[in-house]
């Protein structure tokens, strides 16, 4: 049974930093983890990825260049730190495991976290 925990969450000025974890339960080493996020009126977006396998990384266009996703396998750990922090990018962040190679932004993953909540204000 796969557990996730995420937090880091908070209010930002916009230009600022976060760093989001996401601390995971079981038997999750060979689990992809991705990161979500949601906004008030708009559907659920992949933000960051990272391989299980190989380790490659994905991101979207609009964080490619401020995010960087990294996972500390002795904590069972992945974090997203996030620079740059922009009003769009207040949602709603939620982890997610899978177990799935390809297509890692695409938001149908089996595992889930509670979220929590970035607000860069404006």
């Amino acid at each position: 049974q796969v557990q996730l925990v995420e937090s880091g969450g908070g209010l930002v000025q916009p230009g600022g930093s976060l760093r989001l974890s996401c601390v995971a339960s079981g038997f999750t080493l060979d689990y992809a983890i991705g990161w979500f996020r949601q906004a008030p009126g708009k559907e659920r977006e992949g933000v960051s990825a990272i391989s299980s396998r190989d380790g490659s990384t994905y991101y979207a266009d609009s964080v490619q260049g401020r995010f960087t996703i990294s996972r500390d396998n002795a904590k069972n750990t992945v974090y997203l730190q996030m620079n740059s922090l922009k009003p769009e990018d207040t949602a709603v962040y939620y982890c997610a495991a899978d177990r799935r190679s390809f297509y890692l932004l695409n938001p149908n993953y089996d595992y889930w976290g509670q979220g929590t909540q970035v607000t860069v204000s404006s």
